[in-house]
């Protein structure tokens, strides 16, 4: 059993469970085959044995971690976003970009796979 649903509800303020949970289903119907489990404390799926995104609750914001390559390739459409090196922040206040993750996360399998 993934120990995913056991972080967004022990480890998750509730105020915030809607919107990771949320995250977690898009993410695990866009991966319906990777391997879920807990990287570095945050949930993490796997393909191919390789991280293609973390993600994690902070206090303010929804932390997406899908490493430095897809940050730089999707730039562009970030630029709404705080981002680091590895990282997105997504508000809470605002609804979560799909159409962008979507993109962030195929993009990642791409590396991955290809």
């Amino acid at each position: 059993m993934s120990p995913i649903p056991t972080y967004l509800t022990e480890k998750v303020a509730p105020e915030h469970q809607a919107q990771l949970t949320e995250l977690y289903h898009l993410i695990q119907a866009l991966l319906p085959t990777a391997t879920e489990r807990l990287g570095y404390g945050m949930p993490a799926f796997y393909v191919n044995g390789k991280p293609v995104i973390y993600f994690a609750a902070a206090k303010h914001h929804l932390g997406l971690y899908p490493t430095a390559s897809p940050i730089a390739h999707f730039a562009d459409e970030l630029a709404a976003y705080h981002t680091s090196k590895g990282a997105i922040q997504l508000p809470y206040d605002q609804p979560l970009p799909t159409d962008l993750i979507t993109e962030i996360v195929n993009f990642r399998v791409h590396e991955i796979t290809d």
